[in-house]
Order: structure tokens, then sequence, then C-alpha cells
């Protein structure tokens, strides 16, 4: 199978190098199913590399990671890389999976009017919580895996040729899991609880919920 995949990893604050990492099964799995891979990691993670990456490569899946708001995308130390007052030919995707807070709900919409097929995100901040202790060993923080693994299931669901629709029930059914699995703990789990129900909340999908790569 033959797509081509472009994936954002900025890694300038704790979030975004916890998001980097956590997507790195993805890349591998993509590398295996022949994906042709644009991994915009660090200082990559800009402007000018992005669309060019875009208008060369017309990537069928494009995962961001880093900060955002209702309007834009960001990269490495914050620049901007996509927005609603972005070039019109930047907005006509295939599948967008933006890990970043609050772009579905602007920046989203904007893209389905433009003629992005689906674009799946965030309606209000993303939330996830990490043990300070692991934040050079990412991989192996059990409290944020409860947060970061549905969204790894959904990116590598969508490069196992399922349905939008299909990836996104995998991932919510996972926090769901994890919901349940915390919120019968203490009053600590009982937090993680809360905010896992706000991210499954605010998971939303728009365009065409059928769509793959």
């Amino acid at each position: 199978m033959n797509f081509n995949f472009l994936l954002t990893r900025p890694e300038h604050d704790d979030t975004t190098f916890y998001l980097s990492n956590w997507c790195k099964d993805g890349l591998d799995l993509a590398g295996k199913k022949g994906a042709k891979i644009s991994d915009l990691h660090r200082d990559k993670a800009n402007k000018k590399e992005f669309e060019g990456r875009v208008y060369k490569s017309c990537p069928e899946f494009i995962v961001f990671n880093g900060h955002g708001d209702e309007n834009s995308v960001t990269g490495h130390k914050n620049e901007e890389l996509i927005s609603v007052e972005s070039d019109e030919k930047f907005l006509k995707l295939n599948i967008v999976y933006a890990i970043s807070c609050r772009s579905a709900k602007n920046l989203g919409k904007k893209c389905i009017e433009k003629g992005t097929n689906c674009y799946v995100g965030y309606t209000d901040d993303f939330i996830f919580v990490y043990e300070k202790e692991k934040i050079s060993r990412p991989l192996t923080d059990e409290t944020a895996k409860l947060f970061l693994e549905p969204s790894k299931l959904f990116i590598e669901a969508v490069i196992k040729n399922n349905s939008v629709k299909d990836a996104l029930e995998r991932s919510k059914k996972k926090i769901q899991e994890n919901f349940i699995k915390t919120l019968s703990g203490d009053e600590q789990e009982t937090t993680l609880a809360r905010y896992l129900w706000w991210n499954s909340r605010n998971f939303i999908s728009l365009g065409n919920q059928n769509a793959t790569i």
C-alpha cells in the first residue's frame, strides 16, 4: 500500500516532546506499510517546510503534533503551520488529525469548506497528564499513556486503511476503557477520569467519515 504520510513533531517543550515520542510507533508502522514519509521533526516543523512538502507530495494523511487554537496549529517553537488564513491550496487535504488544542472548532470547519476530505481534532483544549520524573522517558509514563495511547491507536488504525469513522471509534473506546479504569480510584485518579471524559467529549471528526488513505 503506497501513500504519502506527513507528520509534524516539534520538540520545544514538555508537551511537544511527549507528543513527538508517542507518534514514533505510527512512523514505524507507516514505513512497514510502504508509505512515503515526511517526518517534520524538531526545527523542520516550520511553515516553509510544511507547505513545501504538502505542495510536492499531496499527503493522504497528515498528523499535526503541537499547540493550537481555534484558528491555527503551530509547529516548532510555536511557529504557525496552518490557519484559517492559509492559502486555499494548503487547506485542500485528505485526512488531517490535529493533536492540538481547539483547532477543530474553526480551522477544521474552514478546511472542510475549502475541500479537505476529513478533519479530526478537538473543539477545546486537549489535556494530558504526565509524571515529571518520566519526562526524559515519555514512553514509560503510565499516566501519560492513558491520554496518548488512544491518539496512537487512531493514527495506526488510519494507516492500516481503516475508515476515519472506525479509527475514531477505536480511539474513543480506549478512552472509555481508561476512563472506567480511573473512575473508581482515589482523588488523583478521579481527576484523570475527568480529563479523559473532557478529551472524549471534544474529540470530533468533520467531513467524510468514510475517508481512508
